[in-house]
Order: C-alpha cells, then sequence, then structure tokens
C-alpha cells in the first residue's frame, strides 16, 4: 500500500469516526429530555415526583398529621422583564402534612399577541422537594395566552407526613419564562 492510499483509508476512517460522533450527540442530545425527566422524578427536583398520585392521595387521606402545621410559601417571578403579570393569589398558607390543599397564582399576557408560557418550579429547602407531591399543576404543561388574556391557574398538592420535623416552612417558587418563540419554531 503506498502513502497516498495510506493517507486516503485514514482520511475516510477519521471523517466515518467524525460521523458516528456526530450521529451520537444527536441521539444524546435527544434522549437528555427523558433522563432529565427520570432525574426529577427520583430526586424530587423541580418539584416532581414519582409518587403514585392516586395511591398517594388515599394513603394521605388517611394519614394526616394533624399534630403539626408547615406553613407554604408562594413565590412568583418573570423572567427576563416579559410584558407579563404574573402573581400568586395565594401567597401564603398553612397546612396540615397529609392534607391536599390548592394554591392559585394569576398569569396575565400584557401583550395584543398570542403567546406561549411555561412555569419552571422549585421548592426550598431543597431537602423538602422530595416531600412535597403535585397532582395537579399550570407548571406540568406550556401554556397558550391569548393577547390580553388572564387567567387563573391552579396548583394542588400535599407535603407527606415523612417530611423531617425541622422543616417548618416550605417556599414553593415559580418563574415564568415565555417560550412563543421556541413554541412557533417547533411548530405549535
Amino acid at each position: 500500500m503506498t502513502d497516498k492510499e495510506r493517507i486516503k483509508v485514514q482520511k475516510r476512517y477519521q471523517v466515518a469516526r467524525l460521523l458516528g460522533t456526530v450521529v451520537l450527540m444527536f441521539i444524546f442530545g435527544f434522549a437528555l429530555v427523558p433522563l432529565y425527566n427520570v432525574l426529577c422524578d427520583i430526586t424530587g427536583l423541580n418539584g416532581r415526583s414519582s409518587t403514585n398520585f392516586a395511591a398517594g392521595e388515599a394513603q394521605a387521606a388517611q394519614r394526616v398529621d394533624t399534630s403539626r402545621t408547615v406553613n407554604v410559601e408562594i413565590v412568583t417571578t418573570v423572567n427576563a422583564s416579559a410584558p407579563w403579570a404574573f402573581e400568586a393569589v395565594t401567597q401564603r398558607l398553612t397546612l396540615h402534612p397529609g392534607e391536599f390543599v390548592t394554591a392559585r397564582v394569576i398569569a396575565e399576557n400584557m401583550e395584543a399577541s398570542a403567546k406561549t408560557i411555561q412555569a419552571v418550579p422549585s421548592v426550598l429547602p431543597y431537602k423538602a422537594a422530595r416531600y412535597v407531591h403535585k397532582t395537579a399543576c399550570f407548571c406540568f404543561d406550556q401554556q397558550q395566552f391569548d393577547g390580553g388574556q388572564q387567567r387563573e391557574m391552579p396548583v394542588v398538592f400535599t407535603v407527606d407526613p415523612e417530611l423531617p420535623a425541622e422543616v417548618e416552612t416550605i417556599t414553593m417558587s415559580y418563574t415564568l419564562f415565555e417560550l412563543t418563540d421556541t413554541a412557533s419554531a417547533q411548530g405549535r
């Protein structure tokens, strides 16, 4: 084999390796979303939990800890000064662990054009995140708003009675992100 032939084979091998790497990176990019969702379900990150909510709701109803109360604060923010009004109707509530409650927030599109938004949740202190179980939340899905539309949106949740005793206050925070450009690019 001559030097030119050997170089030609090496170039083909290098191109094949690079194309293989690009394909693997593409596949990995698509796999990240379900992997992230599994991680959130396992760890309770972003207020998510793998709890079977139908069974959890029935079980929690039987295990309401009336000897103890937990304060829950609802905090809302809008990312990047977008033209949105976003505030908690229910800013603070007190509940017994195991009791299901509904908190509400109001979002309003201050522009004339339709917009798509998503709220990203977080729970503080972090160790409490695995004990907050949401059965319904506006943060689970993207929300479509017409121009000038205002909507009251609920979050239904419970705090597990297994919450460590030193946690007396939980802060549930929601940051509103506008996704209109992203949703348009995806053909929504």
